[in-house]
């Protein structure tokens, strides 16, 4: 009994590899990127894209372990949903009060450490962010809302 469901999620596992995700970034118009909008020092911009734009951007960089299902269903979920609350790659499409909410929601998730997920960290360690790090990153997009506020 044992070896028959074993060999099940064998198979169950081996047919899900059927149903890949869209692995494709939609194109990226450069004057509509966050960073064509506001400059930043390149120590933030560098930070920013390293730890944020992976998936809040339509420069995703899918890893190997983008093509194993059911992982590459929940990594496909994740990136989704975070485009939906924030994507860098759009930014000039946002009116001022959704800029100045997803600038709020930015600042909260990197003081609450939220931000990058922790899954994301481990698999990415160049994404790892110090106190330091978050602080500086949360003091620039609260300089940012302060610019659009004006």
């Amino acid at each position: 009994m044992k070896k028959k469901i074993i060999l099940g999620l064998i198979i169950l596992l081996a047919l899900m590899q059927f149903k890949g995700i869209d692995r494709s970034n939609p194109p990226v118009e450069e004057n509509e990127d966050f960073f064509a909008v506001h400059e930043s020092p390149t120590e933030t911009r560098s930070l920013i894209q390293t730890a944020c734009y992976d998936c809040h951007s339509h420069t995703t960089e899918y890893p190997w372990y983008s093509h194993v299902a059911p992982i590459s269903w929940w990594l496909r979920g994740h990136i989704d949903h975070a485009r939906e609350k924030v994507n860098f790659s759009t930014w000039s499409r946002l009116d001022n009060s959704d800029r100045l909410h997803a600038l709020k929601e930015c600042q909260e998730v990197l003081i609450d450490k939220e931000m990058p997920m922790l899954p994301y960290m481990i698999a990415h360690r160049e994404a790892w962010l110090d106190e330091e790090e978050r602080q500086d990153l949360a003091q620039f997009f609260q300089s940012i809302e302060a610019s659009i506020k004006e």
